[in-house]
């Protein structure tokens, strides 16, 4: 990633921040004439396509006045549930929604498909057919699993 990708980064960290949001990832693709930058924010709550709006503009506002791109097409929006989630504070908006967990357990790494149960500090409970608890540090990848219910 080149210095003015990489400023950008630190730009969208910094907009989602000051606005109580995370930096999920930052894509950039395309050629010189026709770059286009996907950041995927999240928060604590479900967001908004307000406040996706909001960030765009304060993230373009601020590309275009440090002149860091010429041409360009910035896309902000949530990381939709085919990404898997990354951040502890991720979690609690989707109690009792059904995961697939991969984690590691003791020398190997195991997964797990089941519903979240409960947050206690750093510790995430599923519940399936037995009850399981993961130290959120043990998780490789957790993934939201979508149902019609």
């Amino acid at each position: 990633m080149n210095q003015n990708f990489e400023h950008i980064n630190q730009i969208a960290q910094q907009v989602a921040e000051q606005n109580d949001l995370f930096l999920i990832d930052l894509i950039v693709r395309g050629s010189e004439s026709s770059r286009v930058i996907e950041v995927f924010i999240d928060g604590e709550k479900n967001i908004s396509a307000d406040e996706c709006a909001l960030v765009s503009r304060e993230i373009s506002k601020q590309i275009d006045e440090q002149d860091l791109l010429k041409s360009y097409r910035l896309d902000v929006s949530s990381p939709g549930v085919e990404r898997p989630l990354i951040y502890l504070k991720q979690f609690p908006k989707h109690l009792n929604r059904l995961f697939e967990i991969e984690f590691r357990a003791s020398e190997t790494s195991s997964t797990f498909k089941g519903r979240l149960a409960s947050i206690e500090n750093d510790i995430l409970t599923f519940q399936s057919d037995k009850e399981i608890k993961i130290k959120f540090s043990d998780i490789i990848k957790a993934k939201v699993l979508v149902s019609f219910n």
